[in-house]
């Protein structure tokens, strides 16, 4: 399988290498790679020879998309994430031109694997015109165990270095690029703040978690869990009801309050990581206080998500991909937004209240068939962060991107390609 006819254009990636790394690989098949940069970041981890600078206005880029994909005579565009600004922007003008678009994001399945999909993912992804039995047909003809996961990628401690890293280079290098604006309400200096004050915090973080688990786990109490989200991930923003966490958080604790048995309590798991931008544990605390909960209401910063689910009754998210390993144990699972699990064989349909006082549980069979499914198109075991999912995401999605078919097809037609699914620890 070679890309000798194919012509690469690159966007924004994962922070760190792993965007060059892919575009060497598909240079060794015999394709030719460029890649379009927006700030100092995105330029210090892609090769000189074939960096394009933009260094306009937002309003220009529009049109300079077209142009680049018209003029360097593009087939193929890749990118990280399908919301932000300059990518829905350029995935409208690709397909115009007929460019296949290849979408990259975290795993729907995390944090084993990496997902790959084209024309877009999470609520624009194909899998959310998909039903079950869809799915159950396609696999019909794949006759392969499911995958276990792996038993560690080691990307946590990584993924917050190449974010510091990226975002020092973008601030230290806005000269260059005077133009560039964030896609996130925050400053460039701000993020990057953000991501030394996580860095340095994390020893202190781990025994606050530490504390806060044991709590819960010799308090010999029922309780629900709820999934945090960051509030500026593209998921929460483009595909929830909410604008912000807080409200979020209103609606839970309110639900909670009015539903759930008087002894049961309720656990508020942040995202690993969280950085603080939004005040949730303060917003927490106050709201359990005006609803008459605050001793029944608890909050965890971080950390893994098992030990917590162990020994929880149910679980409410507004559509993070955490939600898939509640439903992975057969628990019960409330969601708010569009995901791509969120099928009606899964998720509960109860009001918030009913559903902390009796949640009603998934159809275990038909998450299966779904977990196989994606194990079998879309998902890669791997990480974008550390250099040892690296290796193994790369092995598997070159070959992915130069088939003629996307992953979904090629399940159809028996032309995908046999997928690796090993067992590492770092």
């Amino acid at each position: 399988m070679t890309g000798d006819t194919r012509r690469f254009l690159f966007l924004q990636g994962p922070h760190g290498p792993f965007f060059r790394r892919l575009g060497k690989m598909l240079q060794a098949a015999g394709a030719q790679v460029w890649r379009v940069g927006f700030n100092r970041g995105d330029q210090v981890f892609w090769p000189a020879d074939s960096f394009i600078p933009f260094r306009d206005t937002a309003d220009l880029w529009p049109g300079r998309i077209a142009a680049l994909l018209r003029d360097q005579a593009i087939t193929d565009l890749v990118l990280y994430g399908d919301t932000r600004p300059v990518h829905a922007q350029a995935i409208r003008a690709a397909r115009a031109a007929g460019v296949t678009v290849h979408v990259f994001e975290e795993g729907y399945l995390r944090p084993h694997w990496v997902t790959y999909e084209r024309g877009g993912a999470n609520g624009h992804s194909r899998l959310m015109q998909m039903s079950v039995a869809d799915m159950q047909a396609a696999l019909a003809q794949a006759e392969i165990d499911q995958p276990e996961a792996p038993a560690s990628w080691g990307d946590m401690r990584q993924h917050i270095f190449w974010g510091a890293l990226y975002h020092w280079f973008v601030m230290t290098g806005s000269r260059a690029f005077p133009q560039f604006r964030p896609h996130r309400k925050h400053t460039v200096g701000q993020e990057f703040l953000l991501y030394c004050k996580r860095l340095v915090l994390l020893p202190l973080h781990r025994w606050e978690r530490m504390i806060a688990q044991a709590r819960i786990r010799n308090g010999g109490f029922p309780y629900h869990l709820v999934l945090l989200q960051l509030e500026h991930d593209a998921s929460f923003q483009m595909h929830s009801p909410f604008r912000t966490m807080a409200e979020f958080l209103a609606v839970v604790v309110d639900g909670f309050a009015k539903g759930a048995p008087p002894h049961h309590h309720l656990v508020f798991k942040a995202h690993p990581l969280e950085d603080g931008r939004a005040p949730l544990k303060a917003e927490i605390r106050r709201l359990a206080q005006l609803h008459g909960v605050a001793d029944r209401v608890h909050f965890v910063r971080g950390g893994k998500l098992a030990q917590l689910l162990n020994h929880a009754r149910s679980a409410v998210t507004v559509n993070s991909t955490a939600g898939q390993q509640v439903l992975w144990r057969g628990m019960p699972l409330k969601t708010f937004g569009a995901a791509v699990y969120a099928k009606p064989e899964f998720v509960s349909d109860q009001p918030l209240a009913a559903f902390f006082a009796k949640p009603s549980r998934p159809d275990g069979r038909a998450y299966r068939t779904f977990r196989h499914y994606l194990l079998e198109t879309s998902q890669i075991s791997g990480g974008f962060y550390s250099a040892r999912g690296r290796q193994e995401v790369l092995r598997q999605v070159v070959d992915m991107m130069l088939c003629a078919e996307d992953p979904y097809e090629a399940l159809v037609s028996g032309s995908a390609a046999p997928r690796q699914q090993l067992r590492l620890v770092n």
